[in-house]
């Protein structure tokens, strides 16, 4: 096994190093394509000869039906770092056995968002449609067996007759069909002579039983609907539920792990892949499903109905939206990969749930930007500065680190003339008490510039502040043997006017004002944050002019900022703010 000892230790990895202990799957066959233990009932696949050399095999098993969310990001993150750290193997796998919801722009920006991560399941990319030959025969020998039926009573009949959390269930007045008849009507669903919901396979397991998913779940329906993946070849389509624990068994999975959502779905699994395998359709020993909290994070919603409502009533930009939880969203805003694996890590994996607040997702994004993103100057409220013993026709160039704490990275020059853009919040004409930047009388050094002192302002007819003046002191400037002969207590920053870019920056902020929107039966809508989006025309210093596309860097006192994936041309980026560079909200 891979040194593990760095990782937090949790329960999950308790149970793989108890079951590589105990040597659990040393005897398991894998031929690099899934398929059943034998081939003496199964017609069709591969026959597995190869003792399987990964320790474990977990899997991520998205539905293709929506745009994978912050949520996904961490079972992403367990799956396929499980894997890396115990020398296994992580399966990408699509669960798309409801074909009315799925499509293949889904499967697309999941497998891009995987990617994005930084992971890779090499070989190991499946479909559940490519298993619903074997699924089909497995419906078929459970008929055999005596463990499943066709049921024929309407869909309000069933739901009536399936009881309640305390009071079992009924059975159905088709339960006692006999496995030829059951048969015979199976075949004929599958041919297609039925309408939808006139049939459905149930297993046959205990109507009396006190978990009501055990109370002969349906396990197939009739569903006449065009598939991405497998076209119009069926109209008879697995349930999730049944479809899940035969695709782990296909795969060779050994830790099956979900969220907490299906551990009352746990002993159908069982019951299950039990009974396949004493058919001798599947091989021991089978996976084990293990379950762990999902994430709750403050201040987000990840319930997909909801964010649905979202994009649909145009209050987002669309599912990349940068203030939505979506992956696709998190990448085009600026989130990078190592501050949701590094958040990943830090907030572990559980078996209860708990609230994570939003500022730990933030500050792991923070605290890898603040290590890697190249620093440059940015005026996003500009006034105009104005030096007036300065030559008109003058200018010069001043030195800035592109990281303070990594001078491998070496320096870049800055344009320095007579006018200048400040932040309008570093000039006040009446200074309130502790205020130590630009006021009437007040010196300041113009970081990575000179000192200047402040001598005044120019209004327009409406009052309002079109430039401050100032005069500079020559002998001031940083990194000359004078730079620290003048003490000033303020610093502020600055883009040379003349040679600034001017560029659209959108400055984004959580979307929802609330720690738990919509809690209390409100509308989510109702609890959105009017500030999560400004768009604003700033000043930057020119080297920004020449950013790429999802390039980052920090703007001094701003925040970490990226180039827009999408709206980036090479030339005129578009910036978006990723994160500010201190939390705001968890004071507020």
């Amino acid at each position: 096994m891979a040194d593990t000892d760095a990782k937090a230790s949790n329960f999950i990895r308790n149970i793989i190093d108890a079951d590589l202990a105990a040597n659990k799957f040393a005897q398991r066959r894998w031929s690099g394509q899934p398929g059943p233990a034998t081939s003496l009932k199964v017609s069709h696949g591969g026959t597995p000869s190869e003792i399987d050399t990964a320790k474990i095999r977990t899997r991520f098993p998205p539905e293709p039906n929506g745009y994978l969310h912050y949520g996904h990001a961490k079972s992403i993150c367990l799956n396929f770092g499980l894997a890396l750290d115990y020398a296994g193997a992580c399966h990408l796998r699509f669960d798309d056995t409801n074909p009315e919801k799925e499509e293949q722009e889904y499967v697309d920006s999941i497998v891009d968002a995987v990617k994005w991560l930084g992971f890779d399941w090499g070989p190991n990319l499946y479909y559940a449609s490519n298993y619903f030959d074997w699924m089909y025969e497995f419906a078929e020998y459970l008929i055999q067996s005596g463990n499943a039926y066709v049921d024929s009573q309407s869909a309000d009949e069933m739901r009536a007759s399936r009881g309640t959390l305390t009071e079992g269930g009924k059975a159905s007045p088709y339960r006692s069909r006999s496995a030829a008849e059951s048969l015979a009507l199976f075949r004929r669903m599958k041919a297609g002579e039925f309408a939808d919901g006139a049939h459905v396979l149930r297993a046959k397991i205990d109507m009396a039983s006190g978990n009501i998913n055990l109370r002969d779940p349906a396990i197939y329906r009739i569903k006449r609907a065009t598939h991405h993946n497998t076209g119009d070849k069926w109209c008879l389509y697995p349930m999730y539920t049944y479809a899940h624990p035969i695709e782990d068994a296909l795969e060779n999975i050994t830790h099956s792990i979900c969220t907490l959502e299906f551990e009352d779905q746990r002993p159908f699994y069982d019951w299950l892949l039990d009974k396949l395998a004493e058919g001798g359709l599947l091989q021991r020993p089978l996976p084990q499903q293990i379950e762990f909290a999902r994430l709750n994070l403050s201040y987000v919603v990840l319930s997909k109905r909801k964010l649905i409502q979202l994009v649909e009533e145009k209050r987002v930009d669309g599912w990349d939206d940068p203030r939505m939880p979506t992956l696709v969203g998190a990448r085009r805003r600026g989130f990078t990969p190592e501050g949701f694996r590094r958040f990943a890590e830090m907030i572990g994996v559980a078996k209860a749930d708990a609230w994570i607040d939003m500022s730990v997702l933030e500050g792991c994004m923070r605290d890898h930007m603040n290590e890697t993103a190249e620093r440059r100057i940015a005026v996003l409220d500009p006034v105009k500065l104005v030096i007036e013993n300065y030559p008109e026709e003058d200018e010069e160039l001043c030195e800035a680190p592109n990281h303070p704490q990594k001078p491998e990275l070496g320096k870049r020059p800055i344009p320095f003339s007579k006018e200048l853009w400040i932040e309008r919040e570093d000039f006040a004409e009446t200074p309130p008490k502790g205020y130590f930047r630009l006021f009437p009388g007040n010196t300041v050094r113009l970081r990575y510039g000179f000192v200047v002192k402040c001598t005044g302002c120019v209004k327009d007819d409406t009052g309002h502040i079109t430039a401050v003046h100032c005069i500079y002191l020559p002998e001031t400037k940083s990194g000359t043997p004078g730079a620290d002969s003048v003490k000033v207590k303020g610093n502020i920053h600055w883009v040379s006017a003349k040679h600034a870019y001017a560029a659209e920056v959108r400055l984004y902020d959580r979307l929802f004002k609330v720690e738990s929107p919509g809690a209390g039966g409100r509308d989510v809508i109702d609890d959105l944050n009017p500030e999560s989006k400004r768009v604003i025309t700033a000043q930057l210093e020119p080297a920004l002019k020449d950013a790429q596309a999802e390039e980052r860097f920090q703007f001094e006192r701003h925040g970490y900022f990226v180039a827009d994936r999408i709206d980036s041309k090479s030339g005129t980026p578009v910036f978006n703010r990723a994160v500010t560079l201190k939390d705001s909200w968890t004071a507020k």
